[in-house]
């Protein structure tokens, strides 16, 4: 199979324009990173997930979560919690505010939300995974999909019951990351799991988990089979990425790296999301891990150099500064000037 050879996958009326996603990763994937990948050829993009429990809603980590103003169509929302009538009523909820496909999370690993009997620690209870699949695609008249790992532990690998459970409930996509829940992100993704899965599916299904080039996307997706490709932390400071794929599948040929002035202009417009989204104290805030990020993706430092400027940046508290930073920083020799000032600089 060739990737040429095929078409995007369809979710409802949704016709994806490619084959390349953007997964859902929180603290991350906030509106103005997902107008971002949108911009630079990420064919779907994922919200944050936000949580199913109504007595949080109120909180402003939940509204910003569920605010989705000015993103073009299908907005994607994914919900979270352990409880079947919860998480029915956040996808009602939801879909009255704007969502126009719900996305169930069943493959967070974080302990906080294992704990909590949400995320991947559904995957131990097959019962309670079945009720919840079918109380939430009751609950809406939007297409619903879902987000697995292959399992809970090595012992415990049952992806592909989930995800016939999954397709007999009325689930119209499914993600599997190729990891199961104790692997966290450590070690490697596997994908035979996700090959399996994909065989015995009629529904469309996304690969997920180590996917950071374009030759990577093509390969999973040709072992796979898989209908399209879900990328999280190969974005981080890497947003081109979705074209570099999406290129890279059409013409058999890898684009050029961004230039200086298209990172400087990528960045500049990232920054200026993230100030005006979240306000100047928190958005000063935010924008240092994603320039964090960046940093590391940028060719022309080291990993020492780049450690000495995240300090750096991280010691400025003001958008202005943030911005000046940025101007010394987007020129060949910014790493002599910038670390001649010291590690602290403003």
């Amino acid at each position: 199979m060739t990737t040429q050879n095929f078409q995007p996958p369809k979710v409802g009326p949704y016709q994806l324009p490619n084959h390349v996603i953007l997964a859902p990763m929180a603290g991350v994937t906030d509106r103005p990173f997902r107008q971002l990948c949108r911009r630079l050829g990420a064919g779907w993009v994922v919200g944050e997930m936000v949580t199913a429990d109504p007595s949080l809603w109120h909180t402003r980590k939940s509204k910003l979560r569920m605010d989705h103003e000015g993103e073009p169509d299908p907005r994607v929302v994914q919900i979270a919690g352990g409880d079947a009538e919860m998480l029915a009523n956040a996808a009602r909820l939801n879909a009255e505010l704007g969502a126009q496909v719900i996305d169930i999370n069943m493959g967070c690993p974080a302990k906080k939300v294992c704990n909590k009997a949400a995320g991947s620690a559904l995957m131990r209870d097959e019962a309670l995974v079945a009720e919840i699949l079918d109380a939430v695609v009751k609950a809406v008249d939007i297409p619903v999909t879902l987000k697995i790992r292959t399992g809970w532990s090595a012992d415990a690998n049952n992806g592909l019951r989930i995800a016939k459970l999954a397709e007999s409930a009325g689930i119209q996509a499914l993600a599997v990351h190729g990891r199961h829940r104790e692997q966290r992100y450590t070690g490697w993704a596997e994908y035979d799991t996700i090959a399996d899965i994909k065989s015995r599916l009629t529904i469309p299904v996304v690969a997920n988990g180590d996917i950071t080039s374009p030759q990577k996307a093509k390969e999973v997706l040709s072992y796979t089979g898989a209908d399209a490709v879900m990328i999280g932390r190969g974005a981080q400071g890497n947003p081109w990425i979705f074209q570099q794929i999406t290129h890279y599948l059409t013409h058999g040929e890898l684009l050029a790296p961004p230039t200086l002035s298209e990172r400087r202009q990528v960045l500049e417009a990232h920054l200026r999301a993230l100030h005006a989204f979240y306000g100047e104290t928190m958005g000063v805030r935010i924008a240092r891990k994603h320039l964090g990020w960046y940093l590391a993706e940028d060719p022309r430092f080291n990993e020492k150099q780049h450690y000495l400027l995240k300090q750096q940046f991280n010691a400025l508290a003001t958008p202005e500064s943030q911005f000046d930073w940025i101007n010394d920083a987007m020129t060949q020799d910014a790493a002599g000037r910038l670390l001649a000032k010291g590690s602290h600089a403003a």
